[in-house]
């Protein structure tokens, strides 16, 4: 008999032209396992044993279903129909919120990727902000350098100043002497 190479999922069966929609059974097998497994069906399922037990061990015998003498026979074949139940629902019920915890926990991954690269390309982006930033004049490297500045202008000021006044010194000396030539000349 040829193997599948997908081993991780049963073979398909064969049906016998019965359908069966999956999700209303598995949402049916995901009720009736939250049912078992509450506290509400251990009461119901204790008073039921019980109200059995007493019925068919202090009832007359013409009322009797179930005599003590065998063993309470019914009441362990109601139970382990029960259990024969129980167990396939409750793993069918599990597979299903496997599979839901498997989609969740991918979509969860998916969105955890997303939010890991906007936050390296938002870290990215306020790094070259920061950079940008650096090479601008802030608020008080500007009155710094318009202190600065002030100071330059003024320095040359001054120097204009004298330099203007060193000028006008000279320019009347000259004056002087020219004139002085000139009325030696005549």
């Amino acid at each position: 008999m040829k193997r599948q190479q997908d081993l991780t999922s049963p073979r398909s069966a064969r049906r016998l032209g019965v359908a069966v929609d999956t999700d209303a059974f598995g949402s049916f097998a995901e009720s009736i396992a939250s049912f078992i497994g509450t506290a509400r069906f251990l009461v119901y399922q204790t008073a039921f044993i019980t109200i059995w037990i007493l019925h068919n061990t202090l009832a007359p015998d013409s009322v009797v279903f179930d005599p003590w003498s065998r063993g309470f026979t019914l009441l362990t074949l109601v139970l382990s129909i029960q259990a024969a139940y129980a167990a396939p629902l409750i793993l069918l019920a599990q597979s299903r919120q496997e599979r839901r915890d498997r989609v969740v926990a991918e979509i969860d991954r998916e969105v955890a990727e997303r939010t890991q690269s906007d936050t390296e390309f938002l870290a990215r982006e306020i790094a070259s902000v920061r950079v940008s930033l650096s090479d601008m004049v802030t608020g008080e490297s500007f009155d710094e350098r318009i202190e600065r500045l002030t100071d330059v202008v003024e320095s040359l000021g001054r120097q204009f100043e004298t330099f203007t006044a060193s000028e006008a010194g000279s320019s009347a000396a000259t004056t002087d002497d020219t004139s002085s030539t000139v009325a030696d000349a005549n």
